[in-house]
C-alpha cells in the first residue's frame, strides 16, 4: 500500500507540474519592458561597451606612473670577446717596458700577460622610466579615455531607449493583430449564423441559391483574412520574444492593461527648454575628442623628457660580480616632424568643423522630430474620433440591413456589404489606437529628454 500511495502521489505531482507548465504566461507591456532591460542583446552589448571603455580609461591612467622593467642576461662565449696581451702593443718601447715590468712582478703574483674579458657572465637589471613631459599626450590621452567612457554610457542610454521603443511598438502590434483576429472570429460566427438563416429560407424556397453562394464566398474571404492575421501574430510574437530575450512559446499571452474603451490622454504642445538628449551630448563629445586629437598631434612635435633609473648587478663585463646604479634623463626634440604635423592639424581642423556642423544640424532636427511626434499623435487622436463615428454609422447600417433583409426589402448582398464595412471600421479603429499609443510613447520619450 505504501508503494501504491507513493506512486500515486508522484503521478499527481507530475500531472500538476505539467498542468502548470501548460498554463499561459501573461505578460503586460511593463513586464516586457523589464525583461528587455534584463535580456535584450543590444542592451547587453552596450553595457559591455561601457565596461570596455572603463578598462581603456584605467589603462590610460597607468601612463602617469613610472614604467618599471626587469631584465636578466647570461652568456658563455667560445673565446673571450675582449682579449688584449703585451704582444698587441704596437710601440716597441712601450712593449719592452711592459714586458720588463711583467717579468719582475709575474713571479710574485698570478698576473697573466693577457687581459681576457666577457667569456662568460650574467647580469640582472631594473630599469625605471618616469615621464616628465610628453607633449601633453598623457594628459590628453586620459581626457580622451574619459570622454570615451562617457560616450559609451550615452550610447548605452540610446540603445536602451531605442530597444524599449521597439518593444512597445511590437507589443502594440501583437495586441492590435490579436484584436483584429478576435474581430474576424466574431465575423465568422455572424456569417455562420446568417448562413443558417439563409439555409432555412432556401429550404423553404424563399431565397435563391445565389444568396448561399455569396455567404460562402464571404466566409472564404474572411477565413483568408484570419489566416493572414494568425501568421502575422505568430511572427510578431516571435519578434517580441526576441526583443525581450525570452524563448518563444505558444502559451505566452500578451495583455494590454488599457482596455479597448479606456480614455486616451492627449499631451499639450507646450514649448520648454533645451534638449538634453544623449545624441546631442555625443556630438559635443565628438567635437571635444577631435580637439584633443589635435592637441596630441601637436604634442608629437614637442620635446619629450623622462627621468631614467637603472639598477644593475652581475659580471657580464668584468670577471667578477658587482652592483651599480645609474640615474639620468632622456630628452628628445623632434626637428623634422612639423611639415607632416601641419597637414595633420589641418585635417583635425576640418574634422572639428564637420562635427560642429553636425551638432547644429541635429539640434534643428530634434525640434522638428518632437513637432512631428506631436503631430502624429494628434493626427491619430483625431482619426480615432473620426473612425469612432464611422464605426457607429457602420453598426447602424448593418443593423438596418438585417432588419430590411428580414422584411424582404434588402438582399443578402447588401447585408454582406454592410458587414464588410463594419469589419473594416472595427479594424481601422484598432489601427488608429495602436498608432496613437506608439506616437504618444515616442513624444513622451522626447519630452523626458528636455
Amino acid at each position: 500500500m505504501k508503494k501504491i500511495v507513493t506512486v500515486a502521489f508522484l503521478i499527481l505531482v507530475f500531472h500538476f507540474s505539467i498542468f502548470n507548465s501548460l498554463q499561459a504566461q501573461t505578460l503586460t507591456l511593463d513586464s516586457c519592458l523589464v525583461l528587455a532591460q534584463r535580456n535584450n542583446a543590444d542592451i547587453l552589448i552596450s553595457r559591455l561597451d561601457v565596461e570596455r571603455a572603463q578598462a581603456v580609461r584605467n589603462q590610460a591612467f597607468t601612463k602617469f606612473f613610472p614604467q618599471i622593467k626587469l631584465g636578466a642576461l647570461g652568456y658563455v662565449a667560445a673565446r673571450p670577446m675582449i682579449s688584449f696581451g703585451l704582444e698587441d702593443v704596437h710601440s716597441n718601447d712601450m712593449r719592452d717596458l711592459l714586458m720588463a715590468i711583467y717579468e719582475v712582478f709575474s713571479k710574485e703574483t698570478d698576473v697573466n700577460d693577457r687581459l681576457e674579458l666577457m667569456k662568460r657572465g650574467y647580469s640582472a637589471s631594473v630599469v625605471t622610466v618616469q615621464p616628465v613631459f610628453a607633449g601633453g599626450r598623457i594628459v590628453n590621452g586620459n581626457r580622451l579615455a574619459s570622454l570615451g567612457e562617457e560616450a559609451a554610457e550615452l550610447k548605452a542610454q540610446v540603445a536602451m531607449r531605442d530597444v524599449l521603443e521597439n518593444v512597445e511598438s511590437t507589443f502594440y502590434l501583437v495586441v492590435g493583430l490579436e484584436e483584429k483576429e478576435a474581430t474576424v472570429a466574431v465575423a465568422l460566427r455572424l456569417i455562420d449564423s446568417l448562413d443558417r438563416v439563409v439555409s432555412t429560407a432556401l429550404a423553404n424556397g424563399l431565397v435563391t441559391r445565389s444568396d448561399a453562394l455569396q455567404i460562402e464566398l464571404k466566409r472564404n474571404e474572411v477565413n483568408a483574412m484570419r489566416q493572414q492575421l494568425i501568421s502575422g501574430i505568430r511572427l510578431s510574437r516571435r519578434l517580441l520574444c526576441n526583443q525581450i530575450g525570452i524563448e518563444y512559446s505558444d502559451n505566452l499571452n500578451f495583455v494590454q492593461v488599457e482596455s479597448a474603451t479606456s480614455p486616451l490622454p492627449v499631451f499639450s504642445n507646450t514649448e520648454t527648454g533645451d534638449f538634453l538628449r544623449p545624441e546631442k551630448r555625443l556630438l559635443q563629445i565628438n567635437i571635444e575628442s577631435q580637439e584633443l586629437f589635435k592637441k596630441m598631434t601637436i604634442g608629437e612635435t614637442l620635446p619629450q623628457l623622462a627621468i631614467l633609473g637603472i639598477g644593475y648587478y652581475g659580471n657580464a663585463v668584468r670577471n667578477y660580480a658587482a652592483a651599480n646604479a645609474v640615474v639620468g634623463f632622456s630628452l628628445s626634440i623632434p626637428l623634422t616632424d612639423w611639415w607632416e604635423t601641419t597637414h595633420k592639424i589641418r585635417e583635425h581642423n576640418i574634422r572639428i568643423e564637420q562635427a560642429r556642423a553636425m551638432q547644429k544640424d541635429y539640434s534643428e532636427k530634434m525640434s522638428l522630430e518632437e513637432e512631428k511626434a506631436y503631430s502624429d499623435m494628434i493626427d491619430a487622436w483625431m482619426l480615432i474620433k473620426s473612425d469612432s463615428a464611422a464605426l457607429g454609422i457602420a453598426r447602424e447600417n448593418y443593423r438596418l440591413a438585417n432588419i430590411n433583409y428580414a422584411a424582404g426589402n434588402a438582399t443578402i448582398s447588401e447585408v454582406l456589404q454592410a458587414y464588410a464595412l463594419l469589419l473594416q471600421a472595427e479594424n481601422a479603429i484598432t489601427d488608429r489606437r495602436v498608432s496613437y499609443l506608439v506616437a504618444r510613447r515616442r513624444l513622451s520619450d522626447l519630452r523626458s529628454q528636455r
